[in-house]
């Protein structure tokens, strides 16, 4: 890899009033974390927390496009929770909880693709259903859905919101796109990549009997929504590098003797952090994301720092290298001619494959 490259993985783009969303979003998980820990049910914050998810999307859109996207990720988030709630109640095992949850991002990754969705692909459907999926124990299935459809709601009137703080009122950060652009060989073959991603990474983060086998899955298909195969390379390696620098902040906060509103006050701190530079930055994000991810889980089912830390490097890393691979592989004749800052390493491949 040449300095050019590294300076590509490790530089920031330019901000683009990032702290607004940043804002708006970390009040979306803020208030229903509180009212929970208020009510003494902090069991219901992974619900809550995966429902406070609609807030990612449609980040610095116009106000109507924001209302009708969040709406519609809304409705994929709950159906997600739904659908791991079912997993959590049935206790099926893990193979079927792998594929369920690898199906749930690949018809999420189409439907997104097809509503235009921001950010694009399934990762968020994989870790709702897998993340709820896993639990051990369940609270009653009507309570659950009440915290992230709440939860949901809540983040749709902060988006409306947001609009008073000037998000979205100097333009999108992209146009948004009247249609996806996409015929339906290439939304099947999108949503079959999401699905082969997250099944392979999830079967072998799943083999050497780790727990968290979705964190696999999540890891794998990461990078698949990056809009060139230069940069889903780039994401893969800022994906593993960041997650083992988010495991040694998540290991120091954990050493500190955390209580529960400790974390839900982290959990926000982070939120915020984690958008004010997933645009600039996605590996230098995945400092604050990692921690997070491990304290939503934490918060609603504790379990050791410890077993939690190292499946989250492991299956980070098995999640990786499958996305990577399968980028590699999945790669068509017209992007590898199309693809002309790709890594020397991968021209020096194509070569020897047109010479043999």
């Amino acid at each position: 890899m040449t300095n050019g490259h590294i300076r590509e993985i490790v530089s920031f783009a330019p901000s683009k009033a990032d702290h607004i969303p940043a804002i708006r979003i970390a009040a979306s998980v803020a208030v229903p974390l509180a009212v929970l820990l208020l009510l003494r049910r902090v069991d219901l914050s992974i619900y809550a927390s995966f429902g406070a998810f609609t807030s990612i999307y449609a980040r610095q859109e116009p106000l109507r496009d924001r209302l009708r996207h969040q709406s519609q990720a809304a409705a994929l988030l709950i159906a997600s929770i739904g659908v791991g709630l079912a997993l959590a109640y049935l206790q099926p095992g893990p193979w079927v909880v792998i594929l369920v949850c690898a199906l749930v991002g690949g018809v999420g990754a189409m439907i997104g693709l097809i509503l235009t969705l921001r950010p694009p692909g399934g990762l968020f459907f994989i870790f709702a259903s897998g993340a709820v999926g896993s639990m051990p124990t369940t609270p009653p299935v009507l309570l659950a859905l009440l915290a992230g459809v709440g939860a949901a709601a809540w983040s749709i009137l902060a988006g409306m919101a947001g609009s008073f703080l000037g998000e979205g009122r100097r333009g999108p950060v992209a146009p948004v796109p009247a249609h996806h652009g996409q015929t339906r060989k290439q939304i099947l073959q999108r949503g079959l990549m999401f699905f082969g991603a997250a099944a392979i990474a999830g079967v072998l983060g799943q083999l050497p009997g780790l727990s968290h086998a979705y964190w696999a899955m999540v890891a794998a298909v990461a990078p698949i929504a990056a809009p060139n195969v230069t940069a889903r390379l780039y994401k893969c390696i800022q994906r593993i590098v960041g997650t083992f620098g988010g495991i040694l902040i998540a290991a120091f906060l954990f050493s500190t003797g955390l209580h529960e509103w400790h974390m839900a006050v982290y959990v926000v701190i982070l939120q915020f952090l984690a958008e004010a530079y997933v645009m600039r930055n996605y590996g230098f994000a995945m400092f604050f994301v990692t921690p997070l991810a491990l304290m939503m889980v934490q918060l609603a089912h504790p379990a050791s720092p410890t077993e939690i830390l190292t499946a989250r490097m492991a299956e980070t890393a098995i999640g990786a290298a499958v996305g990577f691979v399968l980028i590699l592989l999945t790669r068509t004749p017209a992007e590898r001619e199309a693809d002309t800052q790709a890594m020397p390493i991968l021209r020096h491949s194509d070569r020897k494959k047109k010479v043999s």
